[in-house]
């Protein structure tokens, strides 16, 4: 499954199920809109929240959210629904890790199951001394893992481009991915 250069590294390594978040909750009526949809910020905390952990785990140190990917709110929530978010590590860089978030709804019963949205967030770890810290690299075991994976250095490089951290001409995946379109 594993078709990426095999290069030695003094960096642990960790699969993504090692690190795989569950979060679950309920909307209730101070969690909506005046339509009765559960408030997009409310689901982006929650969001945050899940995709911490399961960096947090990962990276076995305290985390900071660095970036949100775009969020796009594709069904609504209603009040009383259940919500479940999934986490997974997609791929670690040295000190910063890419979380793929999944968001799903049905109500209490388990009917009018449905996918309402995901996103990618990014963290930073942190050392005790609140500096940035070495992570373990990411095993992807899957082809929808190894996917993730491939995608994440392409994601990085548009993030870094977006936060005015690298010129677009130094972003060689992303070149390479578009050019081959």
């Amino acid at each position: 499954m594993n078709n990426r250069n095999n290069t030695t590294s003094d960096r642990k390594q960790k699969k993504v199920n090692e690190s795989r978040t569950t979060m679950t909750e309920m909307v209730m009526p101070n969690d909506t809109n005046p339509l009765g949809n559960l408030m997009g910020g409310n689901l982006m905390r929650w969001m945050d929240i899940v995709a911490s952990i399961c960096a947090a785990k990962h990276s076995e140190s305290h985390v900071v959210t660095v970036s949100v990917d775009h969020v796009s709110f594709k069904r609504p929530i209603n009040v009383g629904d259940v919500v479940t978010l999934n986490a997974n590590v997609t791929r670690a860089f040295t000190t910063s890790v890419e979380v793929y978030v999944e968001v799903f709804a049905s109500d209490i019963k388990g009917g009018n199951p449905r996918k309402c949205n995901h996103a990618y967030l990014t963290f930073v770890a942190l050392d005790e001394n609140k500096k940035p810290t070495a992570i373990p690299e990411v095993i992807p075991l899957t082809s929808e893992q190894e996917k993730l994976y491939e995608g994440a250095g392409r994601r990085r490089e548009l993030r870094l481009i977006l936060g005015e951290r690298i010129p677009a001409k130094d972003a060689k995946l992303l070149k390479e991915y578009l050019l081959a379109q």
